[in-house]
């Protein structure tokens, strides 16, 4: 076992994983922090949460005979991304989370990790099965546990070589493989993504408010997004970086070198305007393979007139708010209708 434990890492960073490492799958201090945040609706709209309840923290439930879980993490941000900052400043851009620049991350990392598995396989008889933020899993608690990072205060993996701007995995098996000594907590007195949040969704160090979260808002929740925060949304369209951006660790964050996160369709410097004159068509035709895509047209222009709303007023972003005033969709009509009444005539 021990030197299959050495062969997995080895063969895992030969297909593009950055860390691999091996947990047990105890996560009871996890569960009770996982029951209490969903006693508390902190999970708001995602019902799924709620659905799978404790399984979540229990691996050997979703996948019956789990000993061990290989967990792997895989840089994302990718080369030549314009400036964060400057497209935040800037509110006649359109700013999209840097994971979703490129291609839907589910199924490169599905696709690499599917690889390890048979690798596995081919080696030593056993069971495998694969995940990517595609089922119950706790992911960061299991990370943590398999020494690739700690939990940042703003629930988020952190590592001290490669930040936070990675992807997740794991391998669910069968055997009973070495496991590695959990990393410690490095966070120290910083607090600087409680600070930045613009929602204040970090409501204390590693407790998080989805419903606050602009993350949530933008991606999760399909309904009218709450009035108090669009204010506070500015031109973030899909996801919100901020908390990743000011954390001192990413510092030490290394720029992804996989082609099929390459920056797609100019999304990290491109206007508001442009964006929200997609019609379905294109909006289909142009974000296939975007994990943008999930969220569909009508939340898409949901979001952007929202970011519109924001921007400061111009006789252009008028006009481009104008044409979607009678859309057939209620959602984007009132979110439309709410940017209109923040640029008053005159």
């Amino acid at each position: 076992m021990d030197a299959l434990a050495i062969h997995i890492k080895a063969w895992g960073k030969t297909l593009g994983f950055q860390s691999v490492g091996i947990s047990d799958t105890h996560l009871d201090s996890a569960e009770r922090h996982l029951l209490q945040w969903l006693a508390d609706g902190r999970h708001g709209a995602m019902d799924y949460m709620a659905k799978h309840g404790a399984k979540r923290a229990r691996p050997a439930e979703l996948v019956p005979g789990t000993l061990r879980v290989i967990s792997v993490r895989m840089n994302y941000y990718p080369e030549h991304a314009k400036d964060i900052d400057e497209v935040l400043q800037d509110g006649s851009l359109a700013f999209v989370s840097r994971y979703a620049l490129g291609r839907d991350y589910h199924k490169v990392m599905r696709n690499r990790l599917e690889k390890l598995a048979q690798q596995i396989r081919d080696e030593v008889e056993c069971q495998c099965r694969v995940f990517t933020d595609s089922a119950p899993v706790l992911e960061v608690e299991l990370a943590q546990k398999a020494q690739l990072g700690w939990r940042g205060k703003h629930t988020l993996l952190l590592s001290r070589e490669q930040g936070s701007w990675f992807f997740l995995g794991e391998i669910f098996m069968d055997l009973p493989l070495p496991v590695d000594a959990p990393q410690e907590n490095h966070c120290g007195t910083c607090n600087a993504c409680i600070a930045i949040c613009p929602t204040q969704a970090i409501t204390a160090p590693y407790q998080l408010d989805a419903r606050r979260c602009i993350s949530y808002l933008t991606i999760e929740l399909k309904d009218t997004i709450p009035v108090e925060l669009r204010p506070l949304i500015g031109n973030r369209i899909y996801g919100c970086d901020d908390c990743q951006l000011v954390c001192p660790w990413n510092r030490f964050a290394q720029k992804t070198i996989e082609p099929d996160f390459a920056i797609r369709n100019g999304l990290d410097d491109v206007s508001l305007i442009e964006l929200f004159a997609w019609d379905e068509a294109m909006f289909q035709a142009r974000l296939a393979g975007s994990p943008i895509y999930r969220i569909g047209h009508e939340q898409w222009l949901r979001n952007i007139a929202v970011a519109l709303g924001n921007a400061r007023k111009t006789a252009d972003i008028i006009q481009a708010l104008q044409t979607r005033a009678q859309h057939p969709s209620h959602i984007v009509r009132e979110h439309v209708e709410w940017a209109l009444h923040r640029h008053p005539e005159g």
